[in-house]
């Protein structure tokens, strides 16, 4: 399963945005209000939750500066990666988009498909605020 945000405009370099997402306790600020806990568990990893969802565990897993950085879930049982993909504008401004993808079965992409999309929405929303 495959979700993108819209792309949108950040004021700041491409580099500054990277190092800001490279930086896991920075994506406290990008979270949206119905987020019911946020947790830095290791220099590379956090765990947060929304309402009504299970918590879920990220750490970071690459970072291809200043255009990509990677996060992905440390549970085996939800499998997926959120990658950011910036572009330079120019010396002070990038474009963003945020892209999910993950391998659930029928079922599991029933359920979380729109949660997902509201939370890649929420989260791309707030990075272009920055």
């Amino acid at each position: 399963m495959e979700l993108n945000s819209k792309r949108v405009t950040v004021n700041k370099s491409a580099q500054e945005l990277c190092d800001f997402l490279a930086d896991v306790k920075n994506f406290e600020h990008l979270m949206p209000e119905t987020i019911a806990k946020f947790e830095v568990i290791r220099d590379n990893a956090f765990v947060f939750a929304l309402q009504g969802m299970p918590e879920i565990a990220l750490e970071l897993k690459e970072v291809n500066a200043p255009n990509e950085v990677i996060l992905g879930a440390i549970s085996d049982k939800l499998d997926f990666t959120l990658s950011a993909d910036i572009e330079v504008i120019d010396d002070e401004t990038c474009e963003a988009q945020l892209d999910f993808e993950g391998q659930f079965n029928m079922m599991m992409k029933m359920m979380i498909k729109g949660p997902i999309t509201k939370f890649l929405e929420a989260l791309s929303t707030n990075m272009a605020a920055l």
